[in-house]
């Protein structure tokens, strides 16, 4: 990680003003901006440090949920069983200080089971009136285990929650603690029994992040610090209102026109109506929406704080274009037939980026 600033980028963050009206008005505001970023990024590595003291070998993983909670958005976590998806979530919840909860999804969960419902309780002087018990949801850290076995109607009432940050429960709005999180997981072997997640709510996971088996050196540090006498625990390193305020950071993260572009031209890419590879094009069913530029637009940023570097790289866009575009876009029939996968899709829109 570094956490070096270079002050010449100052400089540079100063001149681009008048070009782009979200880069700092004055330089005083980019030296804030400098040192909130400088300081971010210690804290961040120390997080980092923290969660690496019980998640083992899943380098890739942590550090792009941690650009999903920095981005302030939810993430869909696909691996087998046995690869510490759930407890990454326990551990997120630890160091960032939020209050993390688990549902444990299955055809016969209901909405009610998620979100809460009203009860309707009598008082000692015989009134009766209704209270609303919050469900689950109402965490600022939802792990939802093996989502795609909740019902279609269940999956839809979690759809509000993760876009709208509240719920309706018998016409009544509530809102949802801040900062607010899910991340889903998905076991991608087994699918008998399963309701694939519509279009419409893969939209709202900024990424989907693939969970993979642990190297031989991680899988061996894993297999003895977890089954000898001592235990080793993540320990606190901030708050959730530390975590808003560093989402509030992010945002302000100045981002060069070039890297702007690239991020327009990746996306539009993707799309059947507007590519400009016609090969693509042509094995493409339906591509990402705007959501996705905006999701890919934040991840960058993100990845550039949690690096401790002042504005996002065309690496940036590079490293993260897979994980924001998988679940956004679908194949026809030919492009399936010839054996071509969403990834051989993605490596092609981001060679020309390299």
């Amino acid at each position: 990680m570094s956490g070096i600033i270079d002050p010449g980028r100052i400089k540079w963050e100063s001149n681009r003003v008048a070009a782009n009206p979200s880069v700092p008005t004055d330089i005083a505001t980019a030296e804030q901006l400098a040192e909130d970023i400088d300081a971010l990024g210690h804290r961040l590595h120390s997080a980092r440090e923290s969660i690496g003291r019980v998640i083992f070998g899943q380098q890739d993983v942590v550090d792009r949920t941690l650009i999903t909670l920095l981005a302030g958005g939810h993430a869909l976590l696909i691996g087998v069983p046995g690869l510490a998806k759930t407890r990454l979530v326990e551990t997120l919840g630890t160091v960032f200080g939020l209050d993390d909860k688990r549902v444990q999804c299955t055809p016969d969960l209901m909405p009610a089971d998620i979100l809460g419902s009203e009860v309707l309780e009598e008082s000692e002087s015989g009134k009766r009136s209704f209270r609303f018990i919050p469900g689950p949801v109402f965490g600022q850290l939802l792990m939802a285990d093996e989502i795609n076995r909740a019902s279609p109607r269940t999956q839809s009432a979690l759809l509000q929650a993760m876009q709208e940050r509240q719920v309706t429960v018998a016409g009544v709005p509530h809102d949802l603690p801040r900062p607010f999180h899910v991340l889903a997981t998905q076991n991608p072997l087994e699918q008998e029994g399963t309701y694939p997640l519509p279009e419409a709510q893969l939209d709202r996971f900024i990424m989907e992040i693939d969970v993979g088996y642990p190297d031989l050196e991680a899988e061996r540090q894993m297999l003895l610090a977890t089954t000898g006498a001592e235990t080793v625990e993540a320990t606190g390193i901030m708050s959730a209102d530390e975590l808003l305020s560093a989402q509030r950071v992010v945002r302000r993260v100045p981002v060069a026109d070039g890297i702007v572009d690239a991020v327009l031209a990746l996306v539009r890419d993707g799309r059947p109506e507007s590519s400009s590879i016609p090969e693509l094009g042509e094995q493409i069913a339906w591509g990402p929406g705007p959501r996705a530029s905006q999701a890919l637009m934040l991840a960058i940023r993100a990845r550039a704080v949690l690096d401790g570097r002042l504005s996002p790289s065309m690496d940036d866009v590079v490293e993260l274009a897979a994980p924001v575009l998988r679940h956004r876009m679908s194949l026809n029939f030919t492009a399936r037939a010839d054996g071509v996968s969403i990834d051989d899709v993605i490596a092609r829109l981001i060679a020309r980026f390299k």
